[in-house]
């Protein structure tokens, strides 16, 4: 373990392993983000984190890590970064959630619709499921029609029935449901031709990511909404992760492309609770006041409009269009992927750990003798990076990883994979300690 430092605002009060086993007693699964669970880290992970700085956090014990794919991707500037903090506490100052509308909310929305080209409106909520959701109920309220298409390489659009029903973790959905979602492949138009050739004039929408470890290939995206227009369906994108890492325009500024709706949240806020569904006035307005059709109830959220959560949201913007923020996340990006290609070239297990994605957003895959996927190699890879002070369930950057994070991160990598090799050769068994991680998406604990 790097060295770490003991953090002053320490909150513990008991040991770790007790708060965990009380943790699964209230909380099922024992945290609020199955993407955070026991079952998606080793057993040597910290169990919980209570403190975080820049690219820095700390566990309860004090331990110091560098920190990738904060808060399920979406501290893109980094912990506790002044600017934002700064923003929330003056606006925390004149309170939070009133019974009418607050200035803050009209600034919020210039301020997204001056980034977003082609978006006319936007409504902000808190998670990013109820924002692609609301995008469907749209599409479904503008066309008069019940299924949608949505990309089965993407893993997670929503936790709402119409995306899980669509995963092995389907229980207590209709099926009735699941009957109207149908899944696509990504660069592969003719699965998507299928789709619209088997429901006819059924279609409410496509909804997909603009790239996720792939970039589109031969026009896709174009050609994707070409057929959308074609069938007469809504063309979705969910940018929630690719908007604000991609471009502070979004993916889609990046593709040339303009959809009907799409979707924002993760780094938009710097981690406070903040997501956007933005699009066309057409669309758009059918959840609002001004127009004779039926009205739809698009979303409609207590605590949507919080305001010290949009002053988070307005600082963090400002702060991407005033400084080189997405320029840095590819810069650094590339930086970590090269150091990291290289020790695994050093290893020669280039067969077996790979680096994917645009290096603003990089995952690692692993696999095992067989150079098949192995979750037990996943999780001794996490395990022995942890033990080096590196917590990387991704490689998702920071605007404060430095060249130090990214060359210590380097140097953990390559210790990790003196264990890998030695299992590789030995047994994964005789170093893995604990159960290994699982996916979520399965059936059965």
């Amino acid at each position: 373990m790097n060295p770490c430092t003991r953090n002053p605002l320490q909150r513990k009060s008991e040991p770790a392993s007790s708060l965990q086993e009380r943790a699964h007693q209230l909380i099922p699964g024992g945290c609020h983000t199955y993407a955070k669970g026991d079952d998606q880290f080793p057993e040597s992970a910290p169990a919980f984190i209570v403190r975080g700085q820049g690219a820095h956090s700390w566990d309860i014990d004090g331990n110091q890590y560098i920190e990738y794919g904060a808060g399920c991707r979406a501290v893109a500037l980094g912990h506790a970064y002044p600017e934002v903090i700064e923003a929330v506490q003056k606006e925390l100052a004149h309170g939070t959630n009133f019974s009418r509308p607050a200035p803050i909310e009209v600034e919020a929305a210039e301020e997204f619709l001056s980034l977003i080209d082609g978006a006319d409106m936007v409504k902000f909520a808190k998670d990013g499921s109820n924002c692609t959701t609301a995008a469907l109920k749209l599409a479904r309220a503008y066309t008069g029609r019940d299924h949608v298409a949505l990309c089965g390489s993407h893993p997670f659009f929503a936790t709402n029935d119409w995306f899980i029903g669509t995963t092995a973790i389907d229980a207590g959905i209709p099926e009735s449901i699941k009957q109207l979602s149908h899944t696509f492949t990504y660069n592969d138009l003719p699965s998507l031709e299928r789709l619209f050739e088997q429901y006819p004039d059924q279609i409410a929408c496509v909804i997909l990511e603009p790239a996720k470890y792939d970039e589109p290939e031969d026009n896709f995206l174009h050609k994707a909404q070409e057929l959308c227009r074609l069938h007469g369906a809504v063309f979705v994108l969910d940018e929630m992760i690719t908007g604000f890492r991609w471009h502070e325009k979004g993916a889609q500024h990046v593709y040339n492309i303009t959809p009907d709706l799409s979707t924002f949240g993760k780094a938009i806020a710097n981690g406070f609770s903040v997501s956007a569904l933005a699009g066309k006035r057409e669309l758009m307005e059918l959840g609002g006041l001004n127009h004779p059709r039926e009205r739809v109830f698009l979303l409609s959220t207590t605590h949507g409009a919080e305001t010290h959560a949009l002053a988070a949201a307005i600082a963090t913007m400002r702060i991407y269009q005033r400084e080189p923020v997405v320029e840095t996340l590819h810069r650094q990006g590339m930086h970590l992927k090269n150091g990291l290609e290289q020790v695994i070239r050093d290893h020669q297990l280039q067969d077996y750990v790979k680096i994917h994605g645009r290096p603003c957003s990089m995952v690692w895959s692993s696999a095992g003798p067989d150079g098949k996927h192995s979750q037990d190699y996943r999780t001794l890879l996490m395990q022995e990076t942890i033990r080096h002070g590196v917590i990387a369930p991704s490689l998702v950057i920071s605007y404060s990883h430095t060249d130090l994070d990214v060359e210590q991160t380097v140097r953990a990598f390559d210790r990790a994979l003196d264990v890998y090799e030695a299992a590789l050769n030995d047994g994964v068994e005789k170093f893995l300690q604990g159960a290994p991680t699982q996916s979520v998406y399965r059936k059965w604990n």
